[in-house]
Parts: C-alpha cells; structure tokens; sequence
C-alpha cells in the first residue's frame, strides 16, 4: 500500500507519541511484602479458651490477666443433607363450610425428590468445578446418600429444559446488540454409531456492552451454514477470530466483521524462534496499538474519545505496519512461521483495522475467549458429551454460567434462585422471562 508523505509523517508521530507515553508510564515496582491474608468477618466464630498449665484445678491461686494472645484457624465441616418434609394443612371455611388444602409448593422438577439447592449443587459440581457426575455420585455416598445414575441424567435433561425459554431469550437480547463478538471450541462427542468420540464444536456468541453470552450448538459443525444460521438477520459487528468460516456474513448487507488483534499477536509470537528480528519489530508495533488503548484507559475516554485518539495514533500505525509487511513479506519464505504470520496480518489487515471506526469495539477478542476457558477446562475432566442432545443441554447451562461470569454474579446463587422462581412465569404471560437473567439479578440478593 502507497502512503503520501502526509500519511507517512502522520504515522511517524504517532508511534514517537506513543513510544513517549511509554516512556512516562514505566514505574518502579515495589517489592511487596507478604500479608498474612485475614478471615472473612461473614464466617461464625466458635472461641477455644486454652488456660495455662494448672489454673482449672486451682483458679483461687491464680490471678487471671485481662490481656489474651488470640490466632484464628480456618476449620471444615462437611456438606449436609436433609430431607425437607412438605406438609399441607387442610381446613374448613365455617362462614362458607368449604374445604381447602393448602396449594402444592412449585419444585423444579415434578414428582421428584430433587430440590433446586441438591440440583444446583450438582450442576455447579459439573461445570464450575469440574467434576463429573460419578465423582460427585461417590461423594454423596461418603455421606450417606445413594444417587442413582439414571437419575441424576434425568435431572441433568429437566433442568437444561427448564432453562431453555431463557436461554433463547437471551440469545434473543444477545443478538439484538449492535457489536458482538464470536468464537468457537471443541467439545468431544460420543458417537454411538462409531462407537468413538468426535469433535464437535460449541459457538459462541457475546453481547460486549450487555455482558451476556450464550452458547450454541447445532450437530456439532462448523461450517459456514451455522454462521449463516445463528447470525440470520442480524445486523451489526461482530468480532472474530479470523476463521473463514465467518467470511460469508461480511458479504451480508448490515455486518461488518472486526478481526482480533491479539490473534495476529500470536502468529508473530509463534515466529519468534524462527525469524526473531522480524517477530520482534511485528510484536513491537502491534503492543503500540495496545498502549494507545491504555492511554484512552488511564484518560478513562468516552467511546467518541477513543475513537478520535485511535483514528489518530492507531490507524496511522497500522498504515504504517502494513506497508512494512508488504516489503518483507517477498523477502520471506511463504510457508514459514513468519510468513503465515504476515499472510494472516495482510489476509485480515481491513478486518483487523475496523475496530478503529468506533470506540465502543474491543481490539480484540479476549473476552469471548475468556468465557470459553471454563469449557477447556471440563474437557480434561468429564472428557466428553453422550450424544447430541447432551451437547446442546451442555451448551444451555454453559450460557448462563458464562452471563454469571460476565456480569459478575455468583453462578451458584443464581441458579438457585433460578429453579425456585422459574415456574412462576410458566402461566403469567405478562412476566419477561428476561427478568431471571444473571444481568437482571446483579444488583438483586438471590443467595
């Protein structure tokens, strides 16, 4: 790409502003001294007196000081099961002789013995703390109670379907944004005609300014007709990761595809071993379009702000940048790490430069990334999916513990809080179901 002299000198002051920013910015980092981290205040304190040697059996021969030396030890008891007997009073009216019972109380799932706290616990065992079901079946054992395996799948089914008017409401107000962002991970399938696990993929999908996310699943593919599917008539940005499998929508009217930087990062990161002078300078420039965001932080900018000071720093370097790649990328071989890092860069460069043309877009794709984390991680513990149904049940749950996560509530408490009310909106149609959201219940105590 040709740059006039005005665009050249533009970029030029652009990086020395920068490099100056990070000049004035670097502070000497004290070296921190341990602190012995203190109890909560919340927890019950259960006080052990500890007298000196002989003074029970002889207290008059004693004088007792007011002073104390007082430490704190954090003790456990282990987790307890109940059994909550429901009784329902009948009576008579004796102005009109009528017999009325008391109404049946709403569980989550009927004519079981499942509560909604004994049905959270093992889903927050599941999917927040990774273990699966068998593990949290043993250890329900060690305490005295039996749990059917066949049951706890049943309840794993009723509660992903109790969830689901949510969950396609949510995805309704996810896509309703103007700016998302999106992504994809694996998560292993069972095959029951092969008799082998598969990969399939699991979308997902991010309101950035809503701090909702939801996941989809659709036979496990990644092909362009799912992008075409879950972004059917939607109009506005989305934010990827570059994969080709989104190149279709941006030949839609209406969306504009923004690629991530922090991915481009990663090719040059990947060449570093192989073509270390060319990896660094390409690592160099992109950390400026890093530090013009901590700039447009540090001045806690509005989005018209950061607009302005990206049109003005950033865009002129990645100008710059990409006039660079053009005069290397002849010089290097095509198939080598540095070469498919600038083929990506070059590939992605009008991609990669949109997020400058609104404040409000991320530079990157880090926080959909973040909410797929949880995933990567029940992937080495409950090692895969029994079928498709599962895969897509999985996917509901996973989306309310991503909104949980983005909107800085507990997952816990909120599913809580979820199964006692859910039913309450099965008759009254003036309800909004949305209300149930984690991003509904932020500032709400559900616990």
């Amino acid at each position: 790409m040709d740059m006039t002299p005005e665009e050249e000198e533009a970029a030029r002051q652009a990086i020395k502003e920068v490099s100056e920013y990070k000049r004035i910015k670097v502070r000497e980092h004290e070296k921190k001294v341990p602190v012995r981290q203190k109890l909560p205040e919340h927890l019950r304190r259960e006080e052990e007196h500890i007298y000196p040697e002989g003074y029970l059996g002889n207290k008059d021969q004693w004088v007792l000081f007011d002073e104390t030396e007082t430490s704190e030890h954090l003790e456990y008891k282990p987790a307890e099961l109940y059994v909550r007997v429901t009784i329902r009073h009948k009576g008579m009216r004796k102005d009109t002789n009528r017999i009325i019972t008391a109404p049946v109380k709403n569980e989550p799932i009927p004519k079981s013995y499942a509560s909604a706290s004994l049905l959270t616990e093992l889903m927050v065992g599941k999917y927040v703390d990774h273990l699966p079901f068998y593990r949290q079946m043993q250890m329900f054992k060690r305490i005295g109670i039996s749990l059917p395996p066949s049951s706890i799948e049943a309840w794993f089914h009723e509660v992903a379907d109790l969830m689901r008017p949510a969950y396609y409401r949510l995805k309704e107000l996810v896509l309703s944004s103007d700016y998302v962002q999106s992504d994809e991970t694996t998560i292993p399938i069972i095959n029951n005609e092969k008799h082998q696990t598969i990969k399939g993929y699991l979308w997902l999908v991010r309101n950035v300014t809503g701090n909702q996310v939801f996941f989809f699943y659709h036979d496990g593919s990644r092909s362009m007709k799912v992008a075409l599917e879950l972004f059917k008539g939607y109009q506005g940005a989305i934010q990827t990761d570059g994969y080709t499998g989104y190149g279709i929508l941006e030949k839609t009217k209406g969306i504009i595809i923004i690629c991530c930087w922090a991915h481009a990062r990663r090719y040059f990161e990947r060449a570093l071993k192989h073509d270390k002078a060319r990896a660094e300078y390409a690592m160099t420039i992109i950390g400026m379009l890093y530090d013009v965001e901590r700039i447009a932080d540090d001045d806690n900018m509005n989005a018209q702000q950061r607009m302005e000071l990206r049109k003005r720093l950033a865009y002129p370097i990645i100008c710059s940048f990409e006039k660079w790649c053009l005069a290397e990328y002849g010089k290097v071989l095509p198939k080598s790490p540095i070469g498919q890092a600038m083929h990506y860069f070059l590939n992605h460069v009008r991609q990669l430069a949109h997020y400058t043309m609104d404040g409000k877009y991320c530079i990157d794709n880090n926080l959909i990334e973040n909410s797929a984390r949880p995933i990567a991680v029940g992937r080495k513990n409950f090692l895969f999916c029994g079928n498709h149904d599962a895969a897509e049940d999985a996917a509901v749950i996973y989306s309310f513990m991503g909104c949980c996560k983005a909107a800085d509530v507990d997952f816990k408490g909120w599913m809580n809080y979820f199964l006692n009310h859910v039913h309450e909106y099965d008759s009254d149609y003036s309800k909004d179901i949305a209300e149930l959201l984690p991003s509904s219940l932020k500032d709400k105590k559900i616990i």
